[in-house]
Parts: C-alpha cells; structure tokens; sequence
C-alpha cells in the first residue's frame, strides 16, 4: 500500500496545489536554478572548446549532458534522503516538487494579464505584458499580432507546462519530472537557430523535440476531446490538426496549435521578428473570422479542459499500472 501511496500521491497532490495556487511566488523556482545552471556551464564549456561547427555542437551536447544529469541527481537524492527519514516526509517533499514542476494556472495568469492589459490599458501595455511570456520581438505587433501571440503560447505550452510534465511525472515521479523541465528550459534558452546557438544549441533542440514528441501528440488529442466538451468545434480542431500538425520547424509545437486554431476557428502562426530578423512561418488554420480579445479566454478554457482530462487519464493509468504491481 505504501508503494500506492507513494507512486499516485505526489502526482495527484502536485496537480491540485498547482491547480489551486499556482507557482509558489515566494520561493525561488527550481526552473530559475536550472537556468542558472545552463548560463554558467555554457560560460565555462565555451571557454574550452574553439568557435568551430563541430566543436561547438560537441559543447552544446556536453553541457545539455551536465544539466540533465544534475537536475536529475539533485532531487533523486533529496528524494532519497526524506524517504529514508520518513515516508511522510517524503510523500510532501515529492508532492511540493510535483507542485512545481507543473505550470496550469501560471499560464492562465501570465496569458490573462495580456488579456487584462489589453482589455484595460491598451496596445502599449499589452505589448508589454505579451513579451513575458514569448520570444518573439514584439513592440511592433499590432492587437491582432499580441492576441495571436499569447493564444499560440496557451496552445504550445498546454504540452510543453502542462501534459508533458505530467507524462514524465506519471512515469518517473519528481525525478523524471525534474528532468524534463532540464530539458524544455535549455531549450528555451539555447535551442535557437541564431548565431550565437545555431550548433551550440543543437543538442537542446533536438533532445527537446525528442521528449516531446509523444506529449505533444497526446496534448493533441486531449485538446481535440476537452473542445468536444467545451462546446467547440472538434470536428474543425482534427481537421485542421490533420492538416497543418506539421506547419513549424519543430515537430511538436504545431501539434496543439493546430487544434487550437481549428477549435476557435481562427488563423494562427505565419511569419514573426525574432532577434530583430523577420522569419518565415506558414500559418495554422482558416482564418473564418478574425481573432479577438475573448479568444484569449476561450483558449483558457481549452487548457483547463486538456490539464483535467490529462490528469485523470495519466493518474487512472497510473493507479491501475501500480495496483497490479502491488497484487503480484
């Protein structure tokens, strides 16, 4: 019965709080210790290995290596150390990291206040509110532009804060959790196509399209059900998922885009300013209307909607997996 306890609570706990209160502001973020992990390895790699194709993407892979294995090893020991003390030291321990690794409702928050911004102060303010939360330029996007924006980054992050974490967290707990956000903040931070990271942040990239891979497809089909019983077009969000899953460099992140924009009958992506350079980007979905404000809310609904089902699907499984482990 331990071993049940051990294995379903933390998840389940985890999810709750994050549903409920969001990133604890008060603590410093285990996300933040990560990123400062990679900007100080990358500082130190960089000073061993030549400016060089070959030698750069070896330093990328060496310091994508190193920041999994510590963000790894750090809470397998602390883990180690509360259950060895006391199950129920533990069972909180875990069920705090579970708590942090998960991203719910600061998603909605952050995304919310570009819709408040928008609502209440205007474009000057909304622009402002919309680059927290992307790694676009965006001083020059116009309503539509910042709208678009933080729609996008809901549908994107529904996989990347949200399913994917829990996947990992179902599987492997914490730990594997823990893992995982190594990963997808690398990648955030170096995996992208610039000069400065174009081989250096290959092996981020490429190990974060590979961890999300089935989490981007289950985000999908998830999102596809939660716009069912949201009373949104599902039929439309398979369509167009169908369609244009693969409308982006990375082969992930159209994944929930696609739904999105087929759910809320919208037109999303196409060409955006990154590091002052204009990239092109195909568009995801039919522009049946223009895109509004309130669709800011409707992709709220729709990340509540993927979050629960994911939960009760990846708990239940859990549960059933580790019940059968016990009777044996």
């Amino acid at each position: 019965m331990n071993l049940f306890w051990r294995m379903c609570l933390p998840f389940a706990a985890g999810f709750v709080l994050d549903l409920l209160f969001g990133d604890p502001v008060w603590l410093y973020h285990p996300v933040r210790l990560i990123g400062f992990l990679v900007v100080r390895l990358e500082k130190i790699i960089r000073n061993f290995f030549p400016e060089t194709k070959r030698a750069e993407r070896a330093g990328g892979f060496l310091l994508a290596a190193a920041v999994v294995f510590l963000s790894t090893i750090v809470p397998f020991l602390l883990l180690f150390l509360a259950y060895r003390t006391s199950f129920a030291l533990g069972l909180g321990i875990e069920s705090f990291m579970c708590y942090q690794i998960l991203a719910l409702k600061s998603l909605k928050t952050e995304s919310g206040r570009v819709y408040r911004a928008l609502k209440e102060q205007g474009l000057r303010e909304g622009r402002a509110a919309v680059s927290m939360i992307v790694g676009r330029d965006t001083k020059e996007l116009t309503e539509e532009g910042v709208i678009k924006a933080a729609v996008e980054t809901v549908a994107e992050n529904t996989s990347d804060g949200v399913v994917a974490p829990m996947f990992y967290l179902a599987i492997g707990g914490a730990v594997l959790g823990f893992a995982y956000k190594a990963v997808n903040t690398m990648d955030s931070m170096i995996g992208y196509k610039n000069e400065r990271y174009l081989y250096f942040g290959t092996a981020a990239a490429r190990l974060d399209d590979l961890v999300n891979f089935i989490p981007a497809r289950l985000s999908a089909l998830l999102m596809i059900l939660a716009a069912f019983l949201c009373g949104m077009d599902a039929k439309r969000a398979a369509s167009i998922c169908r369609r244009d899953r693969f409308n982006h460099k990375s082969p992930n992140a159209a994944q929930t885009e696609s739904v999105m924009a087929g759910a809320l009958g919208v037109q999303l992506a196409g060409d955006a300013w990154y590091f002052g350079k204009r990239c092109e980007k195909p568009t995801i979905g039919d522009k049946l209307r223009e895109i509004e404000i309130e669709d800011i809310r409707r992709s709220h609904r729709l990340l509540y909607g993927t979050a629960v089902l994911g939960a009760v699907l990846l708990l239940s499984l859990k549960a059933v997996i580790v019940a059968v482990c016990v009777s044996l």
